[in-house]
């Protein structure tokens, strides 16, 4: 999938970017070809965080191996829980509540949210602005005292189970989720002056690392990758799931095809989870919050998909089942590996210096890609 190592010649530089320690932002290893500062190849080299995620997943139970999900895109982790949980509930034709719909979406925006807040702060970061971190870590905070609240934790949630969510609300949750939009509806300008509207920034970010719309769908790019090259691809859009087809919501589209396009549908999609959030929020219809189910689930022999739209792209969730209480095999489509594909091609040509602009743009997660 990914490309061949080009050939060298007389007075290029072959550099290791990498791999930085787990503890950083995210243990990827660059193998760089230069030609004096023009890139010639990109070589990712995968596996530093490898986990054999699949295979432990056919040793759990359909109960147990949602959460082991929520290592992969750990920035997404409902919404990886919640693509699994519906596929568990496709193979056992469990009908959700409509309470515990509306409480998932609610959810996965909030995720949303938190991911793009923390991403437009590192993106801001690796281009050596270092205030921008501290004020989007100050709205995802508040995002993780919701989820801390209600979930009992702030980044592995564990809170989706088949037939809808572990347990109801906090009888906080509307209060707080309420305190939030009102904080990032008076705070979000200053998105747009510190980094947005800044010409530097500009500078480093237009015209670099370009991906055709032909590119971004030949290389099975998914999410705001895609969509910042005209690409419509939103899984809420194409296949809704839950309730998502009766919000009212934008898919966010940018034709610019280079890093300032995909960086402005990330901000631009924030604004539109807060427009579904707003929706739902004094919306939340009374009644279960959970299926009833059996203790002890088995799926019929067949075969199941499902996918969600996560901060990231499409994630697939295939499931190959022999009528036993664990899965014979599971396969995730992650959004991640396929959008790392089109480094090389969006690197190649252009300078060493814009290499980190045009691959923070991709919002990778590496253990997305190195199940």
């Amino acid at each position: 999938m990914f490309e061949e190592v080009g050939t060298t010649t007389e007075g290029d530089l072959i550099i290791n970017m990498g791999p930085q320690h787990p503890a950083t932002h995210g243990v990827l290893h660059l193998v760089v070809t230069l030609n004096g500062e023009t890139i010639k190849n990109v070589e990712p080299h995968l596996g530093y965080i490898h986990r054999s995620i699949e295979k432990m997943c056919e040793s759990l139970t359909y109960r147990q191996f949602i959460y082991v999900t929520s290592r992969m895109d750990y920035l997404s982790a409902h919404i990886n829980n919640h693509a699994c949980a519906m596929c568990v509930e496709k193979g056992l034709q469990l009908e959700v509540p409509p309470r515990a719909q509306v409480i998932r979406v609610l959810m996965d925006e909030l995720t949303r949210i938190a991911s793009h807040e923390l991403w437009w702060g590192a993106m801001a970061m690796d281009l050596g602005a270092f205030t921008p971190f501290f004020h989007a870590f100050r709205e995802r905070e508040s995002i993780n005292d919701i989820m801390e609240e209600t979930c009992g934790a702030r980044l592995t949630m564990n809170y989706m189970v088949p037939g809808g969510v572990m347990h109801d609300l906090h009888p906080n949750f509307q209060r707080r989720v309420k305190d939030f939009l009102q904080l990032y509806k008076s705070k979000v300008h200053e998105y747009d002056e510190m980094v947005t509207g800044n010409v530097i920034f500009q500078n480093r970010m237009k015209g670099v690392g370009i991906i055709s719309a032909e590119d971004a769908i030949s290389y099975g790019c998914t999410g705001p990758v895609a969509r910042g090259s005209g690409v419509s691809c939103d899984v809420r859009k194409h296949y809704p799931y839950e309730i998502y087809d009766k919000l009212q919501f934008d898919e966010i589209l940018e034709t610019g095809c280079d890093s300032f396009a995909r960086y402005m549908v990330r901000v631009r999609e924030m604004n539109q989870s807060i427009s579904i959030i707003e929706q739902l929020i004094d919306n939340i219809p009374e009644g279960d919050f959970q299926a009833k189910t059996k203790a002890v689930l088995k799926l019929p022999k067949g075969e199941f998909y499902s996918k969600a739209e996560t901060a990231r792209g499409e994630l697939g969730v295939y499931i190959v089942s022999e009528g036993g209480t664990t899965p014979y095999r599971i396969k995730f489509r992650s959004p991640g590996f396929s959008n790392l594909s089109i480094l090389n091609r969006m690197a190649k040509g252009g300078k060493i210096g814009d290499l980190i602009a045009a691959m923070g743009t991709l919002d990778l997660v590496i253990p997305d890609i190195d199940r």
